[in-house]
């Protein structure tokens, strides 16, 4: 997917992270390239079916 997002003027004065996931990803500022890729490497019988709690802290 190519996107192209022109934030002209934006000004970031304060910024409050109160919940981060399992998959976030937070980013203020110029960014010529982003690549996202993620792996799986736990075997199927691990796997945790049901309610993810979410990381607090």
């Amino acid at each position: 997917m190519n996107m192209e997002v022109h934030n002209w003027g934006l000004h970031v004065e304060n910024v409050e992270v109160t919940t981060v996931t399992a998959s976030s990803v937070f980013l203020i500022g110029d960014n010529d390239a982003f690549v996202l890729s993620s792996f799986f490497d736990t075997p199927p019988e691990a796997i945790a079916l049901g309610s993810i709690v979410p990381l607090t802290g």
